[in-house]
């Protein structure tokens, strides 16, 4: 999310943004702006300082890190453009640099956080099997009218047309990102049970109980806690080989207490955590936004030419 879609006003730079950031993550691993709430994030993403120092940074290659960078711009009117970016050298003489190994450090963070969605994703599974039976008619329902050639698959058309008929006016690029999220197999159709997952997140189904279901399902010995054992067990069938490291690391992100293990608050702020960045846009281009603006030039993050449209 760049910098000018909190302030709700943008156009196609974003796009350059958002693969600047895919860049980033495929170079070492993480994000380049994270936090634990959503106003951190937003901090973060404002402040825009890019962390070259961490590795495996210091071993990346300088054009890579000036592509990157440039990509990052916070400001849209000199960020690269797309033609700029294929013209970049990084990717221009790229058949003329060494294949350089991707590290493990780089490899086992980017296994981490295959599997945190593979943990979200099956949470949501077993919320869905627990839904009431007015909750499944409901989706159900709303499946078959949107299944026009009732082959039990919705196609991106008719995924799009259908929640335009449900009133939801979302951009096409948001139902797109929405449905390749959903689509588990990767086949380009939602089956029902992707489907479903996908109205659990659109319509906020997931509430309280829901939650407290799915955590049951991963807290084996009913002790109010996910420990590392139940972890592995749920988990064994979405992760190969000697895979310590990335349980750990599950439990590490999500263990915001530091005590080893998961409890049910830490588990339903994970679950709910990142899956509303138009609520977080909405909220910080209004009042909020607007004194963390205020906050961030007194702090010296933004000067005074370039303060935030909060309008």
């Amino acid at each position: 999310m760049a910098p000018e879609v909190l302030k709700r006003k943008y156009g196609p730079e974003v796009d350059v943004w958002s693969a600047g950031v895919i860049l980033y993550i495929l170079l070492c691993g993480v994000p380049p702006f994270w936090a634990e709430t959503e106003q951190g994030v937003a901090q973060a993403i404002i402040r825009s300082v890019v962390d070259f120092k961490r590795e495996p940074w210091p071993r990346v290659s300088e054009p890579a890190k000036d592509l990157v960078r440039q990509m990052l711009d916070p400001n849209p009117a000199t960020r690269l453009t797309a033609e700029q970016v294929l013209e970049h050298p990084w990717l221009h003489d790229s058949k003329k640099m060494p294949d350089i190994p991707l590290g493990d450090t780089v490899r086992a963070r980017l296994q981490q956080f295959a599997a945190m969605n593979k943990l979200k994703k099956k949470a949501l599974r077993v919320i869905a099997e627990h839904l009431s039976v007015e909750e499944a008619a409901d989706i159900k329902d709303m499946f078959d009218k949107m299944d026009v050639n009732k082959n039990g698959k919705l196609t991106f058309e008719d995924f799009k047309a259908g929640i335009r008929k449900f009133g939801n006016q979302m951009p096409d690029s948001d139902i797109k990102m929405l449905m390749d999220a959903a689509d588990v197999d990767k086949n380009g159709t939602l089956d029902y049970a992707e489907f479903v997952a996908v109205s659990i997140h659109v319509r906020k189904i997931g509430n309280d109980e829901h939650i407290q279901k799915a955590f049951s399902y991963f807290d084996q010995n009913k002790s109010g806690y996910i420990e590392i054992e139940e972890l592995r067990e749920a988990l064994v069938d979405e992760l190969d080989g000697n895979d310590d490291d990335i349980i750990n690391g599950i439990i590490r992100d999500v263990d915001t207490d530091k005590d080893g293990k998961i409890s049910h608050d830490e588990f339903a702020a994970m679950m709910k955590a990142g899956t509303d960045w138009r609520k977080a846009s909405r909220q910080y281009s209004r009042q909020r936004f607007s004194n963390l603006s205020l906050k961030l030039q007194k702090d010296g993050s933004i000067s005074d030419e370039n303060q935030i449209d909060c309008s």
